[in-house]
């Protein structure tokens, strides 16, 4: 699988035709086809535009098996998210992630969230207010969960900090099987999405009322997905 390959790919995800992608890019129908087969392969210039519409870097355009990729990684989507409350939790351990996914289940089954909502999504995101000697030293990270709360419902236990993130627009990606290889498919996934903000004139803007990234985890037919959220603000 070579460049041809990743165009090919990359202009039938966008659903575009051969001809209007030889319009866009100002050649012949036939230009595109050669590009495909390999038989030419496209002036810096072109690639360039290339990366503009298909929102992804050079090097991944020429180096990568990008259709190969496709089996883990899902296009980057832009999904509008509507202002929720939510109650979360933090926790710095060698193993942040399971301690507090574990106590925030336990806390949504206490509260009688799952009573209510089952379906009640679980969030989590890296917690780094973690010292260069906890890391160091103990082996220490942070990470924090949460549980989104339907309007209106009122807990009655203690044990969570609550809080409501803004309306917001997110850069989304889904991971399929994370776990397999989680030291490479999570980082590649953020890599992904913040290749494809800046591919698309949007930039980062940190607010205290929106978090900037976060995680959902969850199970579809025997396989385990991630979708990674990034805050998008257009520049």
């Amino acid at each position: 699988m070579g460049l041809g390959s990743n165009i090919q790919f990359l202009r039938k995800q966008k659903r575009i035709t051969q001809e209007q992608l030889a319009e866009h890019m100002g050649v012949s129908r036939q230009t595109v086809s050669r590009w495909e087969s390999e038989e030419v392969t496209p002036e810096l210039g072109k690639l360039v535009e290339m990366c503009s519409l298909f929102s992804c870097k050079l090097d991944a355009l020429v180096r990568e098996d990008i259709p190969a990729q496709a089996d883990i990684y899902s296009p980057v989507s832009i999904r509008h998210l509507a202002d929720f409350q939510m109650a979360r939790y933090v926790i710095i351990s060698p193993n942040p992630e399971d301690d507090v996914n574990g106590y925030m289940d336990r806390w949504a089954q206490n509260c009688g969230l799952l009573s209510v909502c089952p379906e009640a999504m679980r969030i989590g995101w890296d917690f780094p207010f973690v010292t260069q000697e906890q890391q160091n030293r103990f082996g220490l990270r942070g990470y924090a969960a949460a549980y989104i709360l339907p309007e209106g419902f009122k807990p009655a236990c203690p044990g969570v900090e609550y809080a409501r993130n803004q309306e917001a627009d997110y850069a989304v990606i889904t991971v399929t099987e994370p776990f397999v290889q989680p030291f490479e498919r999570i980082p590649n996934a953020y890599k992904r999405v913040l290749e494809y903000l800046a591919a698309s004139g949007f930039h980062e803007k940190p607010s205290e009322q929106i978090l900037s990234c976060f995680e959902h985890v969850y199970q579809a037919d025997g396989v385990t997905y991630m979708d990674v959220y990034l805050h998008a603000n257009r520049a």
